[in-house]
């Protein structure tokens, strides 16, 4: 396992996110208040995009058919997305924003 830089923590400031690849995986990093999630880019309902959808506390809402997704875990919250999506843990270090790869 390495960790992945993304950017500087102050350059996604906080409801906004951030996008890198990891393994061949877009993997989107939310800044809530704070507090870095990251999780793949895709909605499990239809293989939509996830960022760009709004953010309700530690919640993404999913732009294209509105399916809720925790950052916290992954889990679908609501219809019409059912599986959870993965997660990766996160740090930040000595200002950067990195995300850890299987």
């Amino acid at each position: 396992m390495s960790w992945l830089a993304v950017g500087p923590a102050d350059s996604i400031a906080s409801g906004d996110y951030a996008q890198i690849e990891i393994d061949g995986a877009l993997v989107a990093v939310f800044n809530v208040h704070g507090t870095f999630y990251a999780i793949d880019d895709v909605c499990t309902h239809d293989g939509g995009e996830l960022a760009g959808g709004a953010i309700d506390d530690d919640v993404v809402i999913c732009p294209r058919h509105g399916a809720r997704f925790c950052l916290r875990t992954g889990a679908a919250l609501t219809p019409p997305a059912y599986e959870p999506v993965r997660t990766y843990p996160t740090r930040v270090v000595d200002g950067v924003v990195e995300v850890q790869s299987a």
